[in-house]
């Protein structure tokens, strides 16, 4: 993870359904950096290309046994449009990354939404994330914690940014933070699909911090790099 981007779920998130909190896992890297991904299949990790540095050892966490144990991960591939100084200016990049573990867990994967899924402004959006609960507190992370958010600005297939609708980046509120790039942001509407992935985050105000804007790069116009991708690592 890059030093400012995607800042986890702060101002009081709860718990996700089982299901989601068994497939939306923490991704670390030998540098100290942490992120959040999810089980598309059992053996591949959907994340932000943020989340994956070149030279960095990138492990899973296993939080099911104790002490919680570091899961070996095979290979990642960011995607080739990638831009990481996009993420740290919060504007529009393929911000969309793909790690395959070395074996595959007993977990029910989460579903990537169709290409043409229009987002619209006061949908919610439904983002679930491993990150910290307390800005600066490390320990306050490693759980799953879940936020309902809605779309404002301009949504579109290149980035859509959520916010509290209770605090309108007025004041903090719920949001991403520290831990938290890479989370899905899942459209409950249509049967909890994956339509984006969490990117960056801001204070209230769109100062720097969390608790104001989500930034959520849209999977639909990667989605066929993700498909490929993935098929390409688990064909005989």
């Amino acid at each position: 993870m890059l030093t400012h981007p995607a800042f986890a779920m702060v101002g009081g998130g709860g718990a996700p359904s089982p299901a989601l909190a068994n497939a939306v896992v923490t991704i670390v890297g030998s540098r100290g950096s942490s992120c959040t991904g999810t089980l598309i299949a059992r053996d591949i990790i959907l994340t932000a290309a943020h989340c994956i540095a070149t030279g960095v050892a990138t492990k899973m966490v296993d939080y099911g046994s104790q002490p919680p144990r570091l899961l070996d991960i095979k290979r990642v591939a960011a995607h080739p449009q990638f831009n990481p100084q996009n993420v740290l200016a919060h504007r529009a990049t393929a911000d969309i990354g793909l790690l395959q573990l070395a074996a595959p867990l007993a977990v029910q994967p989460v579903r990537i939404g169709g290409a043409l899924m229009p987002i619209n402004v006061g949908q919610r959006l439904t983002v679930v994330g491993m990150g910290v609960a307390t800005p600066g507190d490390g320990r306050s992370g490693g759980v799953a914690r879940a936020a309902s958010l809605a779309v404002t600005g301009k949504p579109g297939t290149l980035q859509i940014r959520l916010v509290d609708p209770a605090t309108h980046n007025a004041r903090a509120g719920l949001g991403a933070c520290t831990g938290d790039s890479g989370a899905p942001a899942i459209l409950d509407s249509s049967g909890g699909v994956i339509v984006g992935v969490v990117s960056w985050s801001t204070g209230a105000n769109n100062a720097s911090g969390c608790g104001g804007l989500t930034g959520v790069t849209p999977l639909a116009l990667y989605r066929d790099w993700i498909l490929k991708t993935a098929r390409s690592w688990t064909r005989p």
